[in-house]
């Protein structure tokens, strides 16, 4: 873990306690609140940190990690060879950094409301390339439900030709399967994860999902969007077009 002299995380290991925080705080349906009394610190310092308004201190994250009983803080790891830092590993397809370099970007992310089918739900996901792990990841924004924010790792094999956003936490799994990028640059594909259900239940869930640049979405809408709002319809033939042209399916009995 690096930390500066100042005695604040780097901005890659704020990112990854953050989204740490927010999968555990949801798991335990605990609220940011409750979280920063027992840490002793003030919710204004753990809501800035839970954003990105400011890296966390090394005094604040350990004090997290007693709260919750659990490590945020990655051990440290030898950096790849100086050839291998622009070649990804083999468990997520060997792929070089000029190969993928036209998937880094921002990304307006759209995908139906998990609780009305019929409602687009709209969020922002960067993916960039990390020196440090010498591979492409990504990272979610403005979601309505921040504490689901997911960020993880970009897997590209050359045999299947998708791209892979996979979650991995503990073990638990969240992917995102796209095709390659269309001549404008877009991608499609299909989500799977946990929906939350009533009380602490969790139900394996799929959805169409299409990532478009922003250089595509001018001005783009975040959260939920009903039919009759300005954007509405256009975000919602993104997803439509999914398994109107053949880019995923569903199969049933």
């Amino acid at each position: 873990m690096t930390v500066g002299t100042d005695g604040l995380l780097s901005n890659e290991h704020s990112r990854r306690v953050a989204a740490r925080l927010r999968e555990e705080l949801a798991r335990r349906r605990m609220s940011r609140e409750r979280l920063a009394a027992e840490a002793k610190i003030s919710l204004s310092t753990l809501e800035k940190a839970l954003t990105g308004q400011r890296p966390f201190t090394l005094a604040t994250t350990i004090r997290l990690e007693q709260a919750l009983g659990l490590q945020l803080r990655a051990p440290e790891q030898a950096p790849p060879p100086a050839q291998e830092r622009n070649l990804a590993p083999v468990w997520l397809g060997s792929y070089s950094r000029q190969a993928v370099k036209r998937l880094e970007g921002e990304y307006l992310t759209l995908r139906p409301s998990f609780q009305d089918a019929r409602t687009v739900y709209a969020y922002r996901t960067v993916i960039a390339w990390d020196d440090a792990q010498a591979c492409l990841t990504f990272h979610e924004s403005d979601r309505m439900d921040g504490a689901f924010t997911q960020s993880g790792h970009v897997s590209f094999p050359i045999e299947s030709g998708h791209i892979y956003l996979v979650t991995n936490y503990e073990g638990q799994f969240r992917m995102v399967v796209l095709s390659r990028p269309t001549i404008q640059g877009d991608m499609f594909g299909l989500l799977s994860t946990l929906k939350v259900g009533m009380g602490s239940n969790l139900t394996p869930a799929s959805a169409p999902i299409a990532f478009i640049p922003f250089s595509r979405a001018p001005d783009p809408e975040f959260g939920r969007l009903e039919e009759g709002r300005e954007k509405y319809a256009a975000y919602r033939a993104h997803i439509d077009r999914i398994m109107s042209q053949g880019y995923a399916e569903f199969v049933f009995d």
